[in-house]
């Protein structure tokens, strides 16, 4: 595991870390910034990082997903990774906001499960934890039971303690002192 996390790491900090002044989802400025696409649409990064959540995954998950469009490739890459697991992972999807038209769903993939399935929530990045908080309400709403938050990285910023304040178990693969500083 160690091995698979210092080869995530070096793929992080050379596709998706970048310096500079950045105005994130939250609304705080950073001097840095984690793009995490460029690495969950590379090949050998979602590799990793499917393999590593697929190790943390408690044994009776039925599915992972997260808030489109940062946990899309995350839910997506581990679905199929389970199933030549042997253990496959249905894959969902929550929207920002309902579906405007047709059904008017929140989720996309809830034709896969049923109701009280247990769940984990995905996410590339966390910093404060709102939009984790957001994607666990609705997976609820849904009817489904959460289990937990699944990040690659946490900004060290209070997601951590929010999530955990909110009774939401909370793992993370790096955090921002690991990418900078090393595993």
């Amino acid at each position: 595991m160690k091995e698979d996390l210092v080869k995530l790491r070096k793929i992080i900090f050379e596709k998706s870390y970048q310096e500079g002044e950045f105005v994130l989802s939250s609304g705080k400025t950073s001097h840095y910034y984690f793009d995490l696409k460029h690495t969950t649409l590379n090949a050998q990064g979602i590799y990793l990082i499917s393999k590593l959540f697929y190790d943390m995954m408690p044994e009776n998950i039925k599915a992972v997903g997260g808030i489109t469009m940062g946990a899309d490739p995350l839910a997506s890459g581990l679905s199929l990774y389970s199933f030549f697991q042997g253990r496959p992972l249905m894959a969902f999807y929550v929207r920002k906001e309902p579906k405007k038209y047709g059904t008017s769903k929140w989720i996309e993939g809830m034709g896969n499960l049923s109701e009280r399935d247990p769940v984990i929530i995905l996410e590339d990045v966390v910093t404060s934890g709102s939009s984790s908080l957001k994607a666990v309400r609705a997976a609820e709403e849904a009817g489904l039971t959460v289990k937990g938050v699944f990040a690659v990285v946490d900004r060290e910023e209070g997601g951590e303690e929010f999530l955990k304040n909110q009774g939401i178990v909370y793992k993370y693969l790096l955090t921002r002192t690991q990418m900078t500083h090393g595993v």
